[in-house]
């Protein structure tokens, strides 16, 4: 292959690779969200507020995990 075959060839592909990567970084805008925007929820779709009760053995059972995750020996 030619030398001027092979640099224009290098130079299409360094061209094509630069536009997919300023098309992948096209990052969004800011925007600011009003209460407008939202979408109001239903007060029967609402779930009711109830207090949740803490599990007193979930630190003992992810400590369990723990162990079993080191290697034996």
């Amino acid at each position: 292959m030619k030398l001027e075959i092979a640099r224009a060839l290098f130079l299409v592909a360094g061209l094509a690779v630069t536009t997919a990567a300023v098309a992948a970084w096209e990052e969004p805008q800011l925007v600011v969200f009003s209460k407008a925007d939202q979408c109001a929820v239903p007060h029967e779709v609402k779930a009711p507020q109830s207090q949740a009760q803490p599990d007193h053995d979930l630190l003992l059972f992810l400590f369990g995990l723990r162990q079993g995750l080191r290697p034996f020996g």
